[in-house]
């Protein structure tokens, strides 16, 4: 099968190895997707980069968690009805060395989700972790119908869809965003106040949009970057859901500070994910795709044979929403 793969850390140019690997064949409780779409996340280029230094040690690796496809064949025991239905994938590559970037992938059914229609293998490809993870993010500490949260980086792969998710819950939502371009994108998809990130003391704005109140959720892009300006947003008994820290990747705490507010930190990775949270998210996705409730943001297409400048595109960081490879 024609895939994608990498045998070394470092550059995207030096290390991404286009050809043929052995098609796989599902094993027991697995299926067997014909990929039409890879997802490309900031996790899968930290990934080839070597933020798992071991992770090659068992041989090369195909990337990407994320993706959408066909079922072609089930394994032993498998649901032979599911032949032929369309779906999207997560967690191809983790605790595992072959992922989506490739013609096929073999994975645990429960991985292997119905895209409904219409629903495009684009849209699919991003299904995996940015709307899990702001799902996660958004419901984890309880309902927030009511409630403001604010939705730091709102324009982006996961703040995109956690405005979506609060906005249908019930929650007013403060988005941040530093453009002109995305303060519209945040607006068109429900948040109700934006506020500018690149403002000095922007956490007043926060304040004042939010009639002077605090707020009582956090879903945060920036984790260290944010934080002075988080804590002088945020409620006594505030929860703060964060799922990055880039700039900065050990921050040190004001523990003082937050202890006294009485805060809840919550680190998101959807790999860690309770497996009833996973299957919640998973309801909740496939309601509001089948009832056409989720706006997606997809910001480039790319052909497989442009899988290195994928990966270039993740990691400049330019572009808002989803990067999609197109595999057939």
């Amino acid at each position: 099968m024609k895939a994608a793969w990498f045998e070394s850390f470092g550059a995207p140019k030096d290390t991404l190895i286009i050809g043929e690997q052995p098609t796989p064949l599902a094993g027991l409780g697995e299926v067997m997707v014909r990929i039409k779409t890879t997802g490309v996340n900031p996790s899968d280029v930290k990934k080839r980069a070597g933020s798992f230094p071991n992770l090659l040690d068992a041989g090369l690796v195909i990337p990407h968690s994320d993706g959408a496809g066909i079922i072609e064949a089930v394994g032993e025991g498998g649901d032979s009805s599911r032949i032929g239905e369309r779906v999207w994938i997560y967690q191809a590559q983790f605790g595992r060395r072959f992922g989506s970037a490739a013609e096929y992938v073999a994975i645990d059914a429960s991985r292997a989700v119905p895209l409904p229609e219409p629903v495009s293998f684009e849209v699919g490809a991003c299904l995996g972790i940015p709307v899990m993870t702001a799902h996660r993010a958004v419901f984890a500490d309880g309902d927030v119908k009511g409630k403001t949260v604010l939705v730091t980086g709102g324009a982006g792969r996961v703040g995109y869809y956690a405005i979506q998710w609060a906005s249908m819950a019930g929650a007013t939502v403060i988005a941040t965003a530093s453009n002109d371009a995305d303060r519209a994108a945040c607006l068109e998809v429900g948040a109700h106040h934006v506020v500018n990130h690149r403002d000095k003391n922007w956490h007043q704005a926060v304040l004042d949009a939010n009639g002077g109140e605090p707020v009582e959720r956090v879903i945060d892009v920036e984790f260290d970057a944010n934080l002075p300006e988080v804590l002088q947003s945020i409620a006594t008994n505030g929860v703060i859901a964060t799922y990055s820290s880039t700039v900065v990747k050990e921050p040190v705490l004001p523990f003082f500070q937050m202890m006294y507010k009485d805060l809840t930190v919550r680190c998101i990775i959807v790999y860690a994910m309770p497996e009833k949270a996973k299957a919640a998210a998973i309801e909740d996705i496939t309601d509001a795709l089948v009832q056409g409730k989720l706006q997606h943001r997809v910001a480039e297409i790319l052909p497989f044979d442009q899988i290195v400048r994928s990966h270039e595109v993740v990691e400049e960081a330019t572009v808002r929403g989803c990067v999609v490879v197109s595999v057939d």
